[in-house]
């Protein structure tokens, strides 16, 4: 996908509980499950595709699958987990599907007899994944209600700011802020000083980190809309990648 579709699937992406009755096709499924072995190839995380998830969940309606992202015990894997989790959940939004990242609202013991995870893996959370039903239930209305009450702004996201943001700056800051996070707590913490970007959050051995990997990918995307390259480094600081422009001598 290219940025601008990825940013395309952010406008349009928003949580769905409530499915249409039937699975994803064969087709679909395989590209999931194509989209999985990659990140898994890429990265010390374990993203394990299950055909049918409703077994694992009370609340949703209808029938999906799911992703269970998994991973070891660490605070890297799990911001990887989040970065990667996301750039999976915007493709499948932008070609009509469904999705919602889902923690401690499901029925864990399901999760881990569907899996057989390793004893030296975890189980962050999982993502469901299928064909929405045209009109949100009332579910779906209510948890929406709930969880978005108070907006948090990325202005209030910042510990430090010691100068006006650029405007490409800010439209990546705009892109964080449509993030998904856990009860849309927002909890990625910014500072922008000497030109330079960080962030942190204050429980990194939580599902807060998978709130970062995902608030991550939203901001590299936003960055890159605007003609910025650069990544997330392993202190997290944003580094931009300055191109080089090759010259020739004259003849």
């Amino acid at each position: 996908m290219t940025t601008q579709e990825y940013i395309k699937a952010i406008e349009l992406r928003h949580s769905r509980r409530a499915y249409k009755n039937k699975h994803l096709d064969e087709a679909t499924k395989s590209v999931i499950k194509e989209m999985v072995e990659a990140v898994n190839k890429s990265s010390d995380i374990d993203l394990i595709f299950i055909d049918d998830a409703t077994p694992a969940f009370r609340i949703f309606q209808g029938k999906f699958s799911m992703i269970a992202v998994c991973g070891p015990d660490s605070q890297k894997s799990r911001e990887a987990a989040g970065y990667y989790g996301e750039s999976i959940v915007l493709q499948c939004v932008y070609h009509g599907l469904g999705t919602c990242w889902v923690s401690g609202t499901f029925n864990e013991n399901k999760v881990y007899e569907m899996t057989k995870l390793p004893r030296d893996k975890r189980l962050y959370c999982v993502i469901t994944i299928g064909y929405p039903k045209e009109h949100e239930n009332a579910i779906e209305k209510t948890m929406y209600k709930a969880t978005h009450k108070k907006n948090k702004s990325y202005q209030d996201m910042f510990e430090v700011c010691d100068k006006k943001l650029s405007d490409e700056y800010a439209y990546a800051m705009k892109l964080v802020e449509m993030a998904p996070s856990a009860v849309n707590r927002r909890p990625v913490k910014f500072s922008y000083e000497n030109g330079t970007f960080s962030a942190r959050v204050e429980e990194p051995y939580s599902d807060q980190s998978i709130d970062f990997g995902i608030a991550k990918l939203h901001f590299v995307l936003g960055c890159r809309a605007k003609g910025i390259n650069g990544k997330w480094s392993e202190t997290n600081r944003f580094e931009e990648i300055k191109t080089q422009r090759i010259k020739f001598e004259k003849e």
